[in-house]
């Protein structure tokens, strides 16, 4: 069912109505009655009168009911029609159009109907109505389809666009100008700038091109990121003597040539804006003095401003928000004094601008900078002042000033008798927040205890679990996300809540809260805010391990954007599922959205984790020359780790060495992780010099080269590493894995014997372990990275966290039910063995998540087929 309108019935329950019901439908039965009477003539003028000043929908219905019972129904449908949409009454509109034959007022009709659920952002009604209205074989002219056509822009939807272009096409509206201007804005909106592009160069060709035309393009290349395009056809343009570019053609172009940083380019608009006395326009000067701001001449754009007549303090704060931007604090600073020898008061709102502009860019030193000499210059910050600093300070993660900023706070602002309270909570949020993302979530805890329970709004709750969630504190964020919604509280989570909540869900890979956060969100509506959370929901059930629960929550989504196709992507990739991820890429393709260089990435990563070598590859080179996406350092990774676990180094080492920036460390631990797999010894030793001349620390890089050599055997090598690991500092993180039972989650480490039940654990460990040895497991002793004999290697290999995990998950697991277990290390390969071989003996699948990847154990097979 439409949401601007509902179907009407056949026999609309008001035309059954025998008597009015309100001293207004008395005088509309008279006055017909009167004129009736009289003669047929009267009659038009009075309803027509009558149905232009009735005031209600209750008189409208009246109307119609009059015009039924005295036969004259035929004369007055559109007048009617046009009647109930005033009243908001489209349901009743589209009953009586549907009855009509197709004329000129009947589409003006469809028109005026389509075009207010455009208003109102009912875009998918607009294309229902578009495909009723041609069932019904009415014909739409050069007004319906630039509204349709807008509707698809907005959804965005290119295969209804393309359709609709189709349509286009086959009714002859092809060469109408009004329609081909709006066919170019929605292949720009769903970005598709090849087919608008090209929808342009037709229209250029046919002779019918205006200034509306070049507008779109350049503003479909700029809206797009595509400056250099941009200004390509504004130089174009410029040399067609009969186009002349007007105020929107220069605000379109000017942003373009300041993300190009085309300052030459910027100076010949500013001067074709003088000759052509453009330059008055408030907006050209704004956009004049931003272009100039990005393109690092911040000069020129003092020149705009001072060659503009009239300013106030508007025109000032914008002034110094260009100087600070463009990162000149001392201009700004001297712009501040000008403003005092001008005797125009410097107020808080120009400070908190500055400081906020700095604090949002994470130039949190600068807002510091700003905000001292805010107190040198006698001005008094107010609470958004405040918050915006500690935002600076969180951005950096700079405690000691975050404490300095709270002192402030104690001193000047929080406590006084007169203070809104409000405005306090807003400084403590922010303290909260600040501390918490400098990881003293301790000293946030005590700040957000402080307040009493009563007192704390949602941004309170929602900054400390936050805080937790992003900084590895899980569990402690799903446990104040449980209080948050214990009885007796009436706080209601938001948005934001509920997804730092999913987020810690994900991290844990707790399956069993996140559903039971699912449901609290299908219990209370969300649908507002439903497509945020349910991208959100995509990424918690696939980290969670339930990619089908994924997929689930995706094909019932009723909008989607990027994020959710991306989100699932990564899913397929996590879970090995290659073929699958390819598939959703098509489907993506086909419903308007193109890869961006965050596609492409997940991409990658998919194709390696799935041993889909060469279609990596092909993607990788596609990025450039079909998507004009410019491969970064990650995606250079991802091929790196592609062709490495693949053993193709000569492959990942030329890539490595053409790279059009210096290789990171991330790059040389993807090559390192593939001379692991494969023991290329000599390989891993370089990557590993390289990672030591860049001064990483990684305990991980330490442990692959250590791999390396035990697999070679290599222990004089291996005690080497070790050493220097020691004398450098670095700690190697301990294997710890943790499974979900009936009674919560049991955390595991490397021989661990703290949990009530290991004297249980460890006897069915030794039982299993017997049992896969009868049919064919053979411990992978080369995992133990000790010298020391086979048989206590198996020992040590028998104590390993994931194994532990899975023994008390399979004490405490139903037989059927999936055994969910999550690693934050690699699992190790005798492990990895020796759960495929466990899978044979169990009724139960194994489902684990390591850093790396998931693997689905079943019936004697891995998800992962070998690609891990």
């Amino acid at each position: 069912m439409l949401r601007s309108f509902s179907r009407a019935n056949t026999k609309p329950e008001f035309l059954l109505q025998s008597k009015p019901r309100a001293s207004g439908g008395a005088i509309t039965i008279s006055l017909f009655s009167s004129a009736v009477a009289q003669n047929q003539a009267s009659l038009t003028p009075i309803t027509s009168t009558l149905l232009q000043k009735c005031n209600s929908l209750a008189q409208a219905k009246l109307i119609h009911q009059q015009l039924l019972v005295q036969g004259l129904y035929q004369d007055f449908t559109t007048r009617l029609v046009s009647a109930y949409l005033t009243h908001n009454a489209p349901s009743h509109s589209i009953s009586i159009l549907e009855r009509l034959t197709p004329s000129t007022s009947v589409v003006f009709c469809w028109n005026t109907i389509i075009r207010r659920s455009l208003r109102l952002g009912f875009s998918h009604d607009v294309l229902s109505l578009f495909r009723r209205m041609l069932r019904l074989h009415c014909p739409p002219d050069h007004y319906t389809f630039p509204f349709v056509l807008k509707a698809c822009g907005e959804l965005p939807s290119f295969r209804s666009g393309a359709a609709v272009h189709a349509v286009v096409s086959t009714t002859g509206f092809d060469s109408n100008v009004f329609v081909c201007n709006a066919l170019v804005a929605m292949y720009a909106r769903c970005g598709e700038l090849d087919d608008a592009r090209q929808m342009f160069e037709e229209m250029h060709y046919k002779g019918i091109c205006d200034i509306v035309s070049w507008n779109s393009i350049v503003a479909a290349y700029t809206q797009s990121r595509d400056a250099k395009n941009a200004v390509e056809l504004f130089r174009i343009m410029m040399n067609d003597s009969e186009i002349h570019p007007d105020i929107v053609s220069l605000v379109n172009v000017l942003p373009a040539c300041g993300s190009l940083g085309a300052s030459l380019h910027g100076m010949q608009l500013h001067a074709f804006a003088l000759r052509r006395g453009l330059f008055e326009d408030v907006f050209v000067g704004n956009a004049l003095m931003d272009m100039y701001a990005k393109c690092r001449m911040i000069e020129q754009a003092n020149k705009v401003f001072e060659s503009t007549e009239v300013k106030d303090v508007v025109s000032w704060n914008a002034m110094v928000t260009g100087y600070s931007q463009a990162g000149r604090f001392e201009e700004a600073l001297g712009l501040f004094q000008k403003m005092r020898e001008e005797k125009i008061e410097l107020d808080v709102v120009t400070w908190s601008a500055v400081i906020a502009g700095y604090a949002q860019k994470g130039h949190g030193y600068e807002a510091l900078g700003v905000f001292r000499q805010m107190q040198l210059c006698g001005s008094k910050p107010n609470v958004v002042t405040l918050v915006s600093v500690l935002s600076g300070c969180a951005s950096i993660a700079a405690l000691l000033q975050g404490k300095e900023t709270h002192c402030y706070a104690i001193k000047c602002v929080l406590n006084y008798d007169w203070n809104d309270p409000g405005e306090d909570l807003m400084v403590i949020n922010g303290l909260i927040d600040m501390y918490a993302k400098c990881k003293s979530t301790n000293v946030a805890r005590l700040m957000f205890d402080s307040v009493a329970p009563s007192d704390r709004n949602v941004v309170t709750w929602t900054v400390m679990i936050g805080g937790y969630a992003q900084h590895g504190e899980a569990n402690d964020a799903l446990k104040l996300f449980s209080e948050m919604l214990q009885e007796g509280n009436s706080m209601k989570p938001n948005t934001f809540t509920i997804c730092c909540a999913l987020m810690a869900c994900a991290h844990l890979a707790a399956l069993r809260f996140g559903k039971q956060i699912h449901a609290y969100i299908l219990r209370n509506r969300y649908e507002s805010v439903m497509l945020f959370m349910e991208n959100c929901l995509i990424d918690m059930y696939s980290k969670s391990g339930d990619i089908h629960a994924a997929r689930v929550v995706f094909d019932n989504m009723q909008h989607r954007n990027s994020v959710s196709w991306t989100s699932l992507l990564t899913g397929y990739g996590m879970h090995g599922y290659g073929e699958e991820a390819i598939k959703v890429l098509d489907d993506m393709r086909a419903a308007g959205f193109v890869p961006d260089g965050i596609t492409f990435l997940v991409l990658l990563y998919v194709c390696s984790h799935s041993g889909m070598v060469d279609q990596g590859i092909r993607f990788f080179e596609s990025m450039h020359t079909e998507y004009s996406v410019t491969p970064e350092l990650d995606h250079y990774a991802c091929m790196v780790d592609l062709l490495g676990r693949a053993g193709r180094f000569g492959q990942a080492l030329e890539l490595v060495h053409s790279m059009p920036m210096e290789p990171t460390a991330i790059v040389w631990i993807a090559l390192l992780s593939g001379c692991r797999i494969h023991g290329n010894v000599e390989l891993g030793e370089y990557a590993a010099a390289q990672l030591q001349e860049l001064g990483s620390e990684n305990d991980g890089s330490y442990t692959l080269l250590s791999n390396i050599y035990a697999n070679a055997r290599r222990w004089r090598d291996v005690a080497r590493v070790r050493s220097l690991m020691k004398y450098s500092g670095v700690k190697k993180r301990p294997g710890c894995s943790w499974v979900q039972g009936k009674k919560g989650t049991a955390t595991f480490y490397v021989g661990d014997r703290s949990h009530p039940q290991f004297e249980q654990i460890y006897k069915l460990l030794a039982d299993l372990i017997q049992r896969i040895k009868a049919i064919g497991f053979v411990p992978e002793t080369n995992c133990a990275l000790h010298d020391v004999d086979d048989e206590e290697k198996g020992d040590l290999l028998f104590e390993h966290s994931e194994k532990l995990a899975l023994a008390y998950g399979i004490l405490v697991s139903t037989p059927g039910v999936p055994i969910h277990i999550t690693k934050n290390l690699r699992v190790c390969s005798d492990c990895h063995n020796a759960f495929t071989y466990i899978s044979m003996i169990i009724d139960n699948e194994i489902i684990l998540r390591d850093s790396s990847r998931f693997h689905h154990f079943k019936s004697g097979s891995c998800s992962c087929r070998g690609y891990w």
